[in-house]
């Protein structure tokens, strides 16, 4: 049995249908990449896994258990962490602040010197405030928030965006790490060289609809279909 199973579901924002009958698996330590081009649908089907957009009708099962119209707060407690595209880290509060936040509420945190092991530089800039980091050191520590609660799966919504190429590189050694130790991981990701060299499987959303299915070397052998679906 796949760790995440999604079934036919159907999200709206208001009246606007953006989810359609869209249906997907991701199996216990795989890494997923679901790619589009923007407006497809990418972010809401992060969001409908999350209960922040609630699918009205199909089914969303993470280890068996149907989750679907469950409360964000319950769905993270049951070991799914979003990392938003926005991050929504506490500019006011400092690292080790955003990081012991994170961690109060999670059955099994981990400590904050296991994230520095995976983030070297969290630990250089513990003492500086949100507002007052990087955009790619703002982006380590949305990723260290959903690690120090223990995640079993990890949504990744366009973590490398807007960042420089040797930040993305950094991001990506870390991704890799995770995968290597046995993570689930989707991610949602406007790179597609990038997403495609650390996912297993790969989703193709056009329109609300999953129009491609396969590994990233299946992918990369039908040009016609990045070109017409990913604009590559």
């Amino acid at each position: 049995m796949s760790l995440l199973e999604i079934d036919k579901i159907n999200s709206y924002y208001g009246d606007s249908h953006v989810l359609f009958d869209l249906s997907m698996h991701v199996g216990e330590h795989e890494v997923v990449a679901l790619l589009g081009r923007n407006g497809a649908g990418k972010s809401t089907t992060l969001k409908s896994l999350m209960g922040a957009v609630k699918p009205q009708d199909g089914t969303v099962k993470f280890d068996g258990e149907d989750i679907r119209g469950l409360p964000p707060y319950e769905i993270a407690q049951l070991g799914i962490q979003l990392v938003p595209e926005e991050r929504r880290i506490f500019g006011s509060l400092n690292v080790e602040e955003n990081l012991q936040l994170a961690s109060l509420s999670a059955p099994n945190a981990w400590t904050i010197d296991r994230i520095y092991e995976y983030f070297p530089r969290l630990k250089e800039r513990r003492r500086s405030r949100g507002t007052d980091l990087s955009g790619g050191e703002q982006q380590m520590l949305a990723i260290a928030r959903a690690l120090i609660r223990d995640a079993r799966l990890i949504l990744l919504d366009e973590p490398f965006e807007g960042l420089a190429p040797i930040i993305v590189q950094d991001l990506l050694g870390v991704a890799r790490q995770l995968a290597e130790e046995g993570r689930t991981i989707i991610i949602v990701e406007q790179n597609v060289a990038a997403a495609l060299s650390i996912a297993q499987r790969v989703y193709i959303i056009n329109n609300g609809h999953v129009v491609y299915e396969g590994t990233p070397a299946d992918l990369q052998e039908r040009p016609e279909i990045m070109h017409e679906y990913l604009g590559v």
